[in-house]
């Protein structure tokens, strides 16, 4: 991670269609089949009480380069989430239900940035999945793309465009999970120019989560920087 803007954490079914009289089935068309492939993944997402994965992060920009990041990411509801890196080693990014705490220290260090938590929905700026997957159909128009494999499991992609405004990305491609709705693979592109693929691996759901993830310990010799 290069920066202190992560999109976070910084996740189909198969609609059925109930025939009558033993009428031959009819596919659906491409569009109502990705809303409801959102609209599961959207359900499975508001129904966990906490997720944790292994993450991937991936950042093209055109003008610095490419930059890697790995960790495990962590999120019991929408207010309280922890991105740890073990690449580069000791940052995070962390919600603990009344600050946002953003520590990069391979490009900024002796400080950390803290943010008032906002009231009202999901940090969209961090928690790329409630950034996803909180109301989307208000948010997005979804287009099934195809159904694929993504490291073993059978997933279904879909591509979702924004529909209001000030959305700092113009398309978000993303892979569902066929077993459980939620997410293993986000695409972002960014109207910046980057791009963003977070790819989540070992996703565990309502695993127990001690307070402590959610608990940012300022190192030794930081600076807290106030912002907002």
């Amino acid at each position: 991670m290069r920066d202190a803007s992560i999109y976070l954490l910084r996740g189909g079914a198969v609609a059925l269609l109930l025939l009558a009289g033993g009428a031959a089935p009819t596919a659906l068309p491409a569009q109502q089949d990705a809303r409801a492939l959102v609209s599961r993944a959207s359900a499975a997402y508001r129904g966990l009480q906490s997720l944790r994965a292994d993450f991937d992060q991936l950042i093209q920009n055109p003008m610095i380069g490419d930059q890697a990041s790995k960790g495990v990411l962590t999120q019991s509801g929408q207010a309280k989430l922890a991105m740890r890196f073990s690449e580069p080693d000791g940052e995070a990014v962390v919600l603990d239900g009344e600050y946002v705490w953003v520590y990069t220290p391979s490009t900024t260090p002796g400080q950390v940035i803290r943010m008032p938590l906002p009231s009202g929905g999901p940090v969209y700026g961090y928690n790329l999945i409630a950034w996803l997957l909180d109301r989307p159909h208000e948010r997005y128009e979804s287009t099934f793309v195809r159904n694929d494999r993504l490291e073993g499991r059978a997933v279904s992609v879909v591509e979702m465009v924004p529909t209001v405004p000030d959305m700092p990305f113009t398309k978000a491609v993303v892979w569902l999970d066929r077993s459980d709705g939620l997410p293993r693979r986000i695409e972002i592109e960014e109207t910046s120019g980057q791009q963003r693929t977070l790819t989540l691996r070992n996703l565990r759901a309502n695993v127990r989560v001690g307070d402590d993830t959610f608990r940012f310990q300022v190192p030794s010799g930081v600076k807290v920087i106030e912002q907002g």
